[in-house]
């Protein structure tokens, strides 16, 4: 039988009040606490906590904090990935970001959902969709990333655009919803 974290990780309907989820996402608060309160002439500190806190980043992670996340070790990424000050990562589900990527401040990236029938909801039951963002990705400040989005290899997309489907490479993308305004 799946613990509910494997449901979690797998994109099945999980129980997010589940014993081993909650303390893993009061471990990832307690790091984010302190990588949040650390000074900036503390870097060996910060990169001390990033190392734990998203054990999957590649070389080169710089965050401007604030920065959440439910658990981190959900998050996937290549080497030089920017996040600027304020972002949001609800990393139920994997999320893989590509090397080079860049993030404006308050982006949210949601893998998490919850079920379309209202009593299936109340029943507290959850789940999510794994988000992909390619290499030499720029995604504009106040963005939000819904689950189950791709966005393809050397993108742009537009401050304050809310992505609801796939976005290929190559493109300007913008808008509620994001579309595909031009090729690069």
């Amino acid at each position: 039988m799946q613990t509910e974290k494997e449901k979690m990780i797998a994109g099945d309907l999980y129980r997010p009040d589940d014993v081993e989820l909650a303390a893993d996402r009061t471990r990832t608060r307690l790091l984010l606490k302190a990588l949040n309160d650390a000074r900036d002439d503390q870097p060996d500190v910060i990169a001390g906590i990033l190392k734990e806190l998203i054990p999957g980043a590649g070389a080169a992670l710089t965050i401007q904090p604030p920065f959440f996340c439910d658990y981190g070790y959900n998050i996937w990424m290549g080497e030089k990935v920017f996040f600027n000050f304020n972002c949001v990562v609800l990393d139920v589900a994997p999320v893989r970001i590509g090397s080079r990527t860049m993030f404006g401040p308050n982006v949210q990236i949601y893998t998490a959902t919850h079920p379309i029938d209202p009593v299936e909801r109340a029943s507290g039951v959850e789940f999510a969709k794994p988000i992909t963002i390619g290499e030499d990705v720029w995604v504009g400040g106040s963005a939000v990333i819904c689950p189950g989005v791709n966005i393809g290899d050397r993108s742009i997309i537009g401050a304050g655009s809310v992505v609801t489907k796939d976005i290929p490479a190559g493109v300007i993308a913008a808008g509620n919803p994001c579309k595909v305004i031009r090729e690069i």
